[in-house]
């Protein structure tokens, strides 16, 4: 599954604030979206959607805050219904 990620920096913890349309905003406690911002974001995201980490992969976007990434999973259906009850 392909998604779009909106990445907000933050002094809190990590979560997932909302979804708008196609695009989930999800808050990484990091001073700055950096590398590090990136490994800490993916290592979230797979918790998320219940997945190992390895099979979250920044395809687009590694330096920038909006960035496009592949989920993989054994169930597509399961990573979906996840997403889906994102409010």
């Amino acid at each position: 599954m392909i998604i779009k990620v909106r990445a907000i920096s933050t002094k809190g913890d990590n979560e997932v604030v909302s979804r708008i349309g196609s695009v989930l905003r999800v808050k990484v406690r990091t001073e700055k979206i950096d590398t590090e911002a990136n490994d800490i974001l993916k290592d979230f995201l797979a918790e998320f959607f219940e997945v190992d980490s390895n099979l979250v992969n920044i395809v687009k976007g590694n330096k920038g805050k909006e960035k496009t990434i592949e989920i993989r999973g054994p169930d597509e259906q399961a990573l979906r219904k996840i997403m889906d009850a994102i409010p």
